[in-house]
């Protein structure tokens, strides 16, 4: 084998966060060759057929260590009916290729229905996992309870690089339940509103987070910045009966700046890795910059911005109330 790594890896369980990290790792590795669009196959085990599955498979790797197949939904192909013919693909899966079984599972920790649901204890991939020795890796990638969540919480923000109070956790859990793709999302955003330049308050997550779906400042500059600005007045004028206006501006004042060093940077053919280290923000959020960027052309986000800073100056010095200043730039952007 080679190196004696192995070469079925099973991503078991209802935690989305764990399994991307997991899978950007391997991703990531395989990127070093710079041959990754050759030597990587993402495929969903409800509808690709047995034939392409082996050619990603049995394919030999491209001035590459091995190849990486990804296999989303792998539960699908876990069944008893599909058993003998996937334990097959497993056993003859050569060492050239690393194949990552996504199995999206949930646990149920209490009543008859205790345990996993997709595969239960007596599932035979259990059995097969046991007589496979060093070729197959598994990991439960399972969601923490309901009060573990503000400890995971502020171990997560401390991985980035920020902190979070013990009631600022506790909060944001109690708004975002266990969903931790939904509390990620959380952190990066109050992380990115304090600039990483101090703990996330209690404050800034009744401020930034809205409990049960509800309508926050982030979706709403989102709103304005992918230029759909019919939903971005929608919740404005939600967030104006809840939020102070000021801090509203705020936000979409920094939202644009960013853009605009954004689309600098990438019209110079800089990556959005960069984008994030020049801008000294998360990958999350560079991601998504990059992406509003692309509504706007240089110059219509330079007009934006000057047209900002002439609304600023009119609400300091009171030529118009600062919800009038906002009601007029998203009104604006319509046209």
């Amino acid at each position: 084998m080679t190196d004696d790594k192995p070469v079925i890896y099973i991503l078991h369980g209802d935690d989305p966060v764990e399994v991307a990290r997991f899978v950007e790792a391997m991703v990531a590795k395989v990127a070093e060759s710079g041959m990754a669009d050759l030597n990587l196959s993402r495929m969903d085990a409800r509808n690709v057929s047995e034939a392409d599955l082996r050619t990603a498979v049995f394919s030999l790797p491209f001035l590459s260590e091995r190849r990486l197949v990804i296999l989303e939904e792998a539960q699908a192909r876990l069944t008893k009916a599909g058993e003998e013919q996937f334990k097959a693909l497993l056993d003859r899966a050569p060492e050239s290729t690393a194949l990552v079984l996504i199995v999206r599972d949930e646990y149920v920790s209490g009543g008859s229905r205790r345990g996993w649901q997709n595969l239960p204890a007596k599932h035979w991939i259990w059995q097969w996992i046991d007589g496979a020795d060093g070729r197959v890796f598994y990991r439960a990638c399972q969601q923490p309870a309901q009060d573990a969540m503000s400890g995971w919480i502020r171990q997560k923000a401390e991985s980035l690089g920020g902190r979070f109070t013990p009631g600022a956790a506790m909060a944001l859990a109690d708004h975002v339940g266990n969903d931790t793709q939904s509390a990620l999302q959380e952190i990066n955003k109050l992380l990115t509103y304090v600039d990483l330049a101090r703990p996330v308050e209690l404050e800034d997550v009744e401020l930034l987070t809205a409990p049960g779906g509800q309508v926050n400042i982030f979706e709403m500059v989102d709103g304005l910045a992918d230029g759909n600005t019919n939903r971005a007045m929608r919740l404005l004028v939600g967030l104006l009966d809840e939020t102070d206006p000021f801090s509203l501006f705020g936000m979409i004042v920094r939202q644009f700046r960013l853009l605009i060093q954004a689309r600098e940077a990438l019209d110079q053919g800089d990556s959005v890795e960069r984008v994030a280290r020049e801008l000294h923000i998360p990958d999350f959020v560079a991601r998504k910059l990059a992406n509003q960027a692309g509504h706007f052309s240089m110059e219509r986000l330079r007009a934006i911005y000057h047209r900002l800073l002439e609304l600023d100056e009119g609400t300091k010095t009171g030529q118009w109330p600062a919800e009038l200043a906002l009601e007029m730039l998203v009104a604006e952007l319509k046209t």
